[in-house]
């Protein structure tokens, strides 16, 4: 299933959702934004709005995070993942089978991975309201409408079972994994059904742990939940070490991932470049000739160093030596809720401002 899946990228017929949105050297996001200080406050004073309120509050930070990128002037834009915040969308809010409360081993001291909370396993994992990511991309067509390309971004198995503790009839986190395929299956499944055309299945954790673990397993399990909507949109995936609080959370080389994930059945892969002073971009090259396109992280969302136009431009050419425009995208390396809008404002803005000096060189209207 998987090598055919990536001999129609290399040489069948396109479908038409991937003619029609293929553009060389296109700019994309990743899925998430910061949140507006008004959202961060409501979060913290939950007792003082109503339903009524809170709905107003989670609408109002989807249009800030689309005018912002719409501002920019992207080519693909998501809701930057405004509704997921706790007191609404949290997806293990709608998962059945946890202990709603998240426990912590260490609560002071530096921040990082080892403080957020996992979720204790009362029974079997079911959603019966699904994830939520369908109700997230609705609103973003009404806000939205035809305008730039709409992504949607759903958190991976491998990765949504991270906070999860395993125990009862989940002896390990593979057991969890396995648990929470259908239930990502079917959330790709309705995002697809309600014309989303630009999926990306974030599964950062496999990144992260494939020094460890076997990395094929990582493309069975990936390659089974999205079976339903293979060639019914285009599919990415992100390949990160991680981002919370700004530091990552496993070795930071792509080396142990590959040969392996270029089986896995995606039109793109997203790889995080800029915080790594582009090591081992030698990747570009390797991915693109197995026919997936190459999302490339040219924006350091770790840093507060603001990339000028000229700095993104040199990074593009840069890319550029090791796959053809066609293939290639250019975004931050990760998602931007980490990072201070007034920063990722100015960030997304030069981003678009220095691949357009390229386009220009290259003659891509």
């Amino acid at each position: 299933m998987k090598k055919a899946a990536i001999t129609a990228n290399k040489s069948g017929p396109m479908p038409q959702h991937q003619k029609r949105l293929r553009r060389p050297l296109q700019t994309t996001v990743v899925g998430s934004y910061p949140f507006p200080g008004w959202l961060e406050f409501a979060s913290a004073h939950l007792e003082q709005f109503g339903q009524a309120d809170i709905e107003e509050l989670r609408t109002d930070a989807v249009i800030a995070a689309v005018h912002d990128q719409i501002a920019a002037g992207l080519d693909i834009i998501t809701d930057g993942e405004q509704t997921r915040y706790d007191f609404n969308l949290s997806f293990y809010g709608r998962l059945e089978g946890l202990d709603p409360r998240p426990s912590s081993t260490r609560l002071f001291g530096p921040p990082a991975h080892d403080q957020r909370g996992k979720y204790e396993v009362t029974g079997q994992l079911r959603s019966q309201y699904g994830l939520g990511a369908v109700a997230e991309f609705k609103l973003l067509q009404r806000i939205a409408p035809g305008g730039p390309i709409l992504k949607a971004s759903v958190p991976g198995p491998y990765t949504l079972s991270g906070r999860i503790k395993p125990s009862g009839i989940y002896k390990d986190r593979w057991d969890v994994t396995e648990a929470l395929i259908p239930i990502v299956r079917e959330e790709l499944k309705q995002l697809v059904d309600c014309g989303c055309q630009e999926i990306t299945l974030d599964e950062p954790s496999m990144s992260c742990y494939a020094h460890r673990e076997d990395p094929r397993r990582f493309v069975k399990i990936f390659a089974e939940t999205v079976k339903p909507v293979l060639g019914r949109c285009r599919l990415s995936t992100h390949l990160c070490f991680g981002n919370y609080k700004g530091h990552a959370v496993g070795p930071r080389r792509y080396g142990p991932l590959f040969p392996a994930f270029l089986d896995l059945p995606v039109d793109e892969m997203h790889l995080e470049m800029a915080s790594r002073e582009f090591s081992e971009i030698e990747r570009i090259r390797e991915i693109a000739e197995r026919g997936i396109d190459v999302a490339v992280g040219v924006i350091d969302v770790k840093s507060y160093y603001i990339e000028s136009p000229s700095d993104v431009a040199q990074r593009v050419r840069l890319c550029l030596k090791y796959g053809p425009a066609e293939k290639l995208s250019f975004a931050p390396d990760c998602g931007l809720s980490q990072t201070a809008r007034w920063a990722a404002r100015q960030k997304l803005a030069n981003l678009v401002s220095g691949v357009t000096i390229v386009r220009k060189e290259l003659g891509i209207a």
